[in-house]
């Protein structure tokens, strides 16, 4: 089922169930001695990796807990970047979902923040507690209600999820996300040549037009980064690699887009100098390993998703309809998606050159 067609039933299904199931217990007054735990995250791989800063703290807190997470399969081999994560299953697999359903948890995060089929799924595990955002009727099936807004950086409000456990103050410590070392052995692999010497990746992919820079100007900051003596690599899924093959014609670099795993990916990532991309979740697994950044954004809600801190440069015009995303929907824009576009190419080297410079 595509992710379009999810969200519709959620919409009428989600909102009917939602309204129908019974509210939950009241919490019990401590925490104390909890060990098992379900964390929900359903949704698309930049949640996930902001996910697990999270997790990180939650694992400090209570050292001998047992995490299993309850992903979907776009997003859960993130989980795979995280040794404090015991078990991965998925949310849209039937035989995982009942198995969750057939356990028993101390304590329930459902860390989506709009949709309703998680939270009925949390209020229909059997658990103690159970913790969520409390954006639209989802509230009522939680045990503790926790606010939520698109202002916040999301890693920070997934760490307002432990406020109800009188957890505060968590703070996000860099890098989050660990590469298993056979991952880095294919990486290199891949890279050929390329891994013995400094290169800039870019990912040029969008999951809707509004998102996208565009090829021509992925292709005219290649070429000036070969003139500094950068090669480039492009990376992304099986649906980038004709644009990869226009921004590389001409251009000293290579496409790996469509070649590499999400965790390779990561891997590559890893061994560049820097990433120059969209909105997206290849973005926050460069931050997730303190790779610096250049992201370009427009329809998304820079607060909430831009990456903070000197190793990163976020590029955005700030225009008055701008940004027009909101729970993961961005309209169709009719002025073809012009707050991306009026991004420069030269603005984009400009801030590329900062940042080696810095680096050296």
């Amino acid at each position: 089922m595509n992710v379009l067609s999810l969200k519709k039933i959620d919409k009428v299904v989600g909102s009917l169930l939602t309204n129908l199931c019974p509210r939950p217990s009241q919490a019990p007054p401590t925490s104390l001695g909890f060990t098992k735990f379900l964390l929900v995250r359903p949704g698309g791989i930049g949640d996930a990796v902001l996910l697990i800063p999270f997790i990180l703290a939650l694992k400090e807190v209570f050292p001998d807990c047992e995490v299993t997470i309850l992903a979907e399969r776009r997003n859960g081999i993130v989980f795979n970047l995280c040794p404090k994560i015991v078990q991965v299953l998925f949310y849209d697999k039937s035989t995982d979902l009942l198995k969750v359903l057939r356990q028993r948890y101390d304590l329930i995060f459902d860390t989506e923040q709009w949709h309703r089929l998680s939270a009925i799924v949390a209020r229909l595990v059997r658990s103690d507690r159970k913790i969520g955002f409390a954006t639209n009727e989802r509230h009522r099936l939680f045990t503790d209600e926790v606010p939520y807004s698109h202002e916040n950086y999301e890693a920070d409000s997934f760490f307002r999820l432990l406020e109800p456990l009188g957890i505060n103050g968590q703070e996000i410590h860099y890098p989050f996300l660990q590469v298993p070392e056979q991952y880095g052995v294919r990486a290199e692999a891949s890279l050929g040549t390329f891994a013995m010497q400094p290169f800039v990746v870019l990912f040029p992919g969008a999951s809707i037009p509004e998102r996208r820079w565009g090829a021509d100007k992925f292709q005219r900051l290649a070429i000036w980064l070969n003139q500094q003596g950068l090669p480039v690599a492009v990376v992304g899924g099986a649906q980038d690699r004709e644009v990869g093959e226009r921004i590389l014609a001409g251009c000293h670099g290579i496409n790996l887009a469509g070649k590499t795993s999400l965790a390779e990916t990561a891997a590559v990532l890893q061994r560049s100098q820097l990433l120059v991309s969209g909105d997206s979740g290849v973005l926050h697994l460069a931050v997730g390993l303190d790779v610096p950044t250049v992201s370009l954004f427009g329809p998304g809600i820079a607060a909430k998703w831009a990456p903070r801190g000197e190793k990163h440069i976020v590029l955005n015009k700030n225009l008055l309809c701008s940004p027009c995303t909101r729970f993961g929907y961005t309209p169709p824009c009719p002025i073809g998606g012009r707050c991306i576009q009026q991004i420069t190419v030269d603005e984009v080297a400009q801030a590329v050159a900062a940042l080696l410079s810095a680096e050296c």
